[in-house]
């Protein structure tokens, strides 16, 4: 295949998709040329490994020998570090982003803003701390990818609920799942109001925060049931409201 095209990386997903089609989401993942394969057992693991070799040696599928990592407990899967607890940040990342010097310009700091945004869906409410172009916010984003918290992968059997809360100027939810009464965390979302969306009233804006939410983690809710928690008790009276009208 020639590089710059620009369906390339569409058609390329597309025949590793093809040559692993039986395989993926039962013993493993495929994100362009890089695949990552899992079993419950070490012996479930070999047996997988050996289904995945014996299917690139059908294909001619070459593999880069000093790419591949074998048998191990955790790893660094694009950009994040995934481990049995769940998915955490790639802190060799973030000791890049500490050592960044303070932006001195408004590129600098959108440089910044950029690199800390690659990360924002461990950061709580990260439009409401990024969203003052000022050096300052630096040293709050630091903190929280610093602190950011292990994010569990979604149980898909198990409902999903999400969290939605909205601000004066922004809106924020939280994906997450309940095992044994506590509640795991899977994304956080947020997004800065802008235009005319700042003029909403307090109800407009809470439903704002549900449909944002939805939309943003659609890929997670299609087909699944989805208990949503708000803090706006005119949201409920609206929805059981017989006459109610678009």
């Amino acid at each position: 295949m020639s590089f710059g095209l620009c369906n390339a990386p569409a058609s390329f997903q597309r025949c590793m998709m093809a040559i692993f089609s039986y395989m993926i989401e039962n013993i493993m993942e495929v994100f362009m040329d890089e695949f990552s394969l899992y079993g419950k057992s070490f012996d479930g693991c070999l047996e997988n490994l050996e289904k995945v070799l014996q299917r690139c040696k059908e294909v001619d599928l070459v593999l880069n020998w000093e790419k591949c990592h074998f048998m191990v407990r955790e790893g660094i899967v694009l950009g994040h570090r995934v481990l049995e607890r769940g998915i955490e940040v790639d802190y060799a990342k973030i000791e890049v982003i500490e050592q960044l010097p303070p932006p001195t310009n408004l590129k600098a700091l959108r440089s910044f803003l950029g690199h800390a945004g690659f990360y924002r869906r461990f950061i709580k409410n990260f439009s409401f701390i990024a969203r003052p172009l000022q050096c300052v916010s630096q040293g709050h984003t630091l903190c929280a990818l610093v602190s950011a918290p292990i994010i569990q992968p979604p149980d898909w059997n198990a409902p999903f609920e999400i969290m939605c809360d909205a601000s004066d100027y922004a809106v924020g939810a939280v994906l997450g799942q309940s095992k044994d009464r506590k509640h795991h965390a899977i994304s956080y979302a947020s997004k800065t109001l802008t235009g005319p969306q700042l003029n909403y009233s307090t109800t407009e804006k809470e439903l704002l925060a549900i449909v944002f939410a939805i939309d943003k983690f659609r890929s997670y809710l299609v087909g699944a049931k989805v208990i949503i928690y708000i803090d706006h008790a005119a949201l409920k009276y609206l929805v059981t409201k017989k006459d109610a009208k678009p």
